[in-house]
């Protein structure tokens, strides 16, 4: 295997049919403030950034805004602004309650454009790449939720926007809104060997619509690691607080796609992260897949996707094993 440093750079992908590009692998920040501390975050943007990453994804409700202090802080001095795509969203914020902390789904104007201007404060910057609304909020219409967008993009704080974790119906009406000035460039969703709901009616809707997909939990939340094949490590997420975030795909027809994906990676003589990321560099409209490391290590072993190129019949069986749609994920 080679070393991140040594990797040759990732392909750069245009996000839909934006003028925005990112490299093919993003860089999650779901762990940072909290699992990843300052020093293992710096090197994984190093890592990543010496692998000819770009895309940078975090969220304003990451650790309650850690991880985007983290982010400031690395942009303070330790990487330069305009090496990064820088990614946020907004739309769900942490809210204390008698049975003790909640979230609250918020996609109002007021709320969306509060949490960016946060968001901006925390990261030390005056603009991000993109913008997206974490979520559906049931209790905001659609409209005002775009209305927000298109102030965010027309006021200059971001360059572009989109939706994350939207039915498909949302992505069609939301860019119709958009058209023809602002544009929805991307939406971002959970898609993986072991989550192919996407495929229903959110990746039709994105390639007619011009808008770009960024697949998140690519690993199948760890799952296609194989690291749960015989038991459940003390130190993984199904472990910990995590745990019915990882369950639904460590049962049912699961562990057949496990079993697949490391037989494939036997014979390919790749990890079976590899492979598992490398299957979906390979599918369709995808713009980006968002690798969501802990430690360092983790991310290195995943950068090494990006030199794999899948054989057909290898791809092709993966595409059978893992067929049909298992559905929607049950929570963001």
């Amino acid at each position: 295997m080679s070393a991140a440093g040594s990797l040759p750079h990732m392909e750069r992908r245009r996000v839909g049919t934006s003028g925005l590009r990112v490299s093919e692998l993003g860089l999650g920040t779901m762990t940072w403030g909290r699992d990843t501390d300052e020093i293992d975050a710096a090197e994984q943007v190093r890592d990543f950034l010496d692998a000819g990453g770009t895309l940078l994804d975090t969220a304003a409700s990451y650790a309650d805004g850690d991880a985007e202090r983290v982010i400031g802080t690395l942009l303070s001095g330790k990487v330069a602004r305009h090496e990064l795509v820088l990614t946020t969203k907004a739309g769900i914020r942490s809210e204390s309650r008698s049975d003790g902390p909640g979230r609250v789904v918020d996609a109002s104007r007021g709320a969306l454009l509060d949490s960016l201007d946060e968001s901006l404060a925390r990261m030390g910057t005056d603009h991000v790449d993109l913008f997206l609304v974490a979520c559906p909020d049931p209790n905001t219409s659609l409209e005002e939720t775009v209305g927000a967008l298109r102030i965010a993009v027309t006021s200059g704080r971001a360059r572009y926007v989109g939706l994350s974790n939207h039915p498909g119906w949302a992505t069609a009406r939301a860019a119709t809104l958009l058209e023809p000035d602002v544009g929805l460039a991307a939406v971002e969703l959970e898609y993986s060997l072991l989550q192919r709901g996407v495929e229903r009616d959110v990746l039709p809707a994105a390639e007619a619509l011009g808008v770009g997909l960024l697949a998140w939990s690519p690993l199948g939340r760890g799952v296609l690691t194989g690291k749960y094949r015989r038991a459940i490590p003390a130190d993984s997420r199904a472990a910990g607080a995590l745990a019915g975030f990882v369950q639904p795909y460590l049962e049912g027809s699961a562990s057949a796609v496990v079993e697949a994906v490391a037989t494939a990676a036997e014979g390919l003589g790749r990890t079976p992260g590899e492979v598992a990321v490398a299957w979906l560099l390979e599918r369709d409209g995808i713009a980006a897949a968002i690798l969501g490391a802990r430690t360092p290590a983790q991310l290195r072993s995943s950068l090494e996707a990006a030199t794999l190129e899948l054989p057909y019949e290898v791809h092709a069986a993966l595409d059978d094993v893992s067929a049909p749609v298992i559905g929607y994920p049950e929570r963001w």
